[in-house]
């Protein structure tokens, strides 16, 4: 089932993309981040690897795209609600979405940017959740930027050499930048504990001065 799924993306990619080389790409991109099923990975890698002198003019396209893709999903479910998302996914996943916007907030987009995880559903859910909109224009541009950039900078520096690991260990690689990413989440979410109780402990300092001068 997988298999065929993939062999039909792939005959789509080359038919109607890749003839048309940056501009469907940038379109495939638009499209993937607020309704479309494909995605742009399955026509950047091939179109990078065509001429790897432009790949990350070719990842440029794509994170542009898709940015502006992830704006369109977030009108989209801002003006059409939970209905819309419930054509693309089941109530329970809807829940499973919400709860990560609620524990992580607009690093949701961050973990969606940069996994196989439906990027759409993600951004769909985050206009209809009414996330704040310049952090998630923000979070969808570096994730997707980040994803999309260091594929093409491989294939820009290693070429066709690079080419069996993109295909076979892309999705496992991409797993491991989210592990990093939640890393990166929790030492921030340390330190800014360690700075509010910091700050607590200021306070309370400030307070004790401000009796001991009204004593004296």
């Amino acid at each position: 089932m997988i298999a065929s799924i993939k062999a039909f993306f792939v005959v789509f990619v080359k038919t109607w993309i890749i003839p048309y080389q940056g501009y469907g790409l940038f379109v495939m991109a638009v499209a993937e981040s607020s309704f479309f099923p494909i995605p742009p990975d399955f026509a950047l890698i091939p179109l990078a690897f065509m001429k790897p002198e432009n790949a990350l003019i070719l990842a440029l396209i794509c994170t542009i795209g898709s940015t502006l893709g992830g704006m369109l999903g977030y009108l989209i479910g801002k003006f059409g609600g939970r209905p819309i998302l419930e054509k693309f996914v089941k109530t329970e996943k809807i829940d499973v979405v919400h709860n990560y916007f609620e524990k992580y907030n607009v690093w949701a987009i961050g973990i969606a940017g940069f996994t196989p995880i439906p990027y759409k559903i993600f951004t769909i859910a985050a206009g209809m959740f009414k996330i704040s909109f310049f952090p998630f224009v923000l979070a969808s541009f570096v994730s997707r930027g980040a994803r999309f950039f260091i594929v093409g900078g491989l294939i820009y520096k290693y070429g066709d050499e690079i080419r069996p690991f993109l295909e076979k260990h892309f999705d496992v690689f991409s797993i491991g930048m989210v592990v990093l990413l939640f890393l990166g989440f929790f030492a921030l979410k340390l330190f800014s504990g360690k700075v509010k109780d910091s700050d607590k402990e200021t306070d309370e300092e400030i307070v004790e001065i401000e009796k001991a001068v009204d004593e004296v």
